[in-house]
């Protein structure tokens, strides 16, 4: 192996995500992850090892890289495999094309045009249904017929590390007829996966469940914040927006969907039949492990939650055939989010209003403190990865810290 790759590492050789780096002395440009390392893409590509328009690397996103199509971009995936196992490829004996993951600052992998989010787990959606609705009824009439989803801010979508400010706006108080203005008192984290397309459709086109997979570039972590007291106020009749359109994070690394296919898994059962444009074949869920992190600030980290993506009622190629079936199109960058991902279990809850059941179960702290919701000054941290047969595929963490209301 031309670099030392810890062998817990979420960037294994089976790995080999892509995202955008910067150094002191480097500009922003492609790399892929290997161990605690980045592979330079850029100075990669001086070496003329590659048959396409290599400026693709030296952009500050990779929109224009992905749009070369699956036929390179798997290619260029397994090319980097194979020399960083051969003692004699191109990658031997230059140690300048790579770089310590320490000594580099990530940036937003590509340029998010478009934001869709569903609400896809049918744990966290009944939960929801049950505080909520009737507990009797937790599920609306339609959710086992269609991946429910709505359009979201792509403006505010923002990489790992970015620290955000308490959002506010409007909230109803407890037994009172006029609502009242300030910062939101229930700020809450949203645990999801997010897919990246990478083929552009044209208006009036729509895509199948059998093909979806070739739209689909890679996945991210998603934090999907809401502000759960402004939520409660304005959603009726039209859904979310201050709630949720201040602030999204996604890690720095896109995981390509090739990356996860030994990790395929069945699906839940779907019941009732849905209908044929939402059928599919073969294995559309992926078991991907989920973690959920709380630092108070001045404290230790504890984990708060263990979940995973296998729980999705509706997998990626359901909500993309879903999103298209009317014609909308889609472009190389959009993003679309799993929704929060529940299971069955409490500790696998993944956002602080069913972990702390509304308000009713705080969880408690290490260092003594209690959380409802999100404080000032938490730090909220999500881990994911794959691990099979000695095979471990990760995205590293999404991570951001919560700052007073500006």
């Amino acid at each position: 192996m031309i670099i030392d790759i810890p062998k817990n590492s979420d960037f294994s050789i089976h790995n080999i995500p892509f995202g955008i780096f910067s150094t002191e002395d480097r500009s922003p440009r492609a790399g892929v992850a290997v161990g605690d390392y980045i592979l330079d893409l850029a100075a990669l590509a001086e070496l003329d090892v590659f048959d396409f328009n290599t400026a693709v690397f030296e952009k500050e996103t990779l929109n224009d890289f992905i749009s070369l199509g699956k036929e390179i971009t798997k290619k260029v995936r397994l090319d980097i495999q194979h020399w960083l196992q051969d003692e004699n490829s191109i990658l031997a004996g230059k140690p300048e094309l790579f770089i310590k993951q320490v000594d580099a600052q990530m940036h937003m992998p590509v340029y998010i045009g478009d934001y869709t989010d569903f609400y896809s787990s049918i744990e966290h959606a009944t939960n929801v249904g049950k505080m909520f609705r009737d507990p009797e009824n937790a599920l609306l009439p339609n959710w086992k017929h269609i991946p429910v989803g709505y359009h979201g801010r792509a403006s505010s979508i923002v990489v790992s590390g970015e620290p955000i400010h308490r959002p506010k706006g409007q909230t109803i108080p407890v037994g009172a007829d006029k609502p009242v203005f300030g910062p939101t008192q229930r700020l809450d984290f949203e645990l999801e996966m997010g897919f990246i397309t990478g083929k552009n459709t044209n208006l009036g086109e729509s895509v199948l469940t059998s093909e979806a997979e070739e739209y689909i570039f890679g996945l991210v972590l998603l934090n999907d914040w809401s502000a759960r007291d402004i939520q409660k106020w304005e959603y009726v009749p039209l859904g979310p927006f201050l709630a949720k359109n201040f602030a999204s994070h996604i890690s720095p690394w896109i995981v390509t969907l090739e990356a996860f296919e030994t990790f395929k898994v069945p699906g839940p059962k779907q019941e009732p039949e849905v209908l044929p444009y939402l059928q599919y074949e073969g294995l559309k869920n992926y078991d991907i492990n989920l973690e959920v992190a709380i630092s108070p600030e001045g404290s230790e980290e504890q984990t708060v939650c263990h979940s995973n993506f296998k729980y999705m009622y509706w997998n990626m190629a359901q909500q993309l055939a879903h999103h298209t079936v009317n014609g909308c199109n889609i472009n190389i960058g959009d993003l679309y989010g799993s929704g929060t991902i529940s299971g069955k279990d409490e500790n696998s809850y993944g956002s602080m209003l069913e972990l702390a059941w509304m308000g009713t179960k705080p969880l408690k702290m290490k260092d003594g403190s209690e959380r409802k919701f999100i404080n000032d000054g938490d730090t909220v941290t999500m881990r994911g990865f794959a691990e099979k047969d000695g095979k471990r595929v990760g995205f590293g963490e999404v991570s951001a810290k919560i700052l007073p209301v500006k």
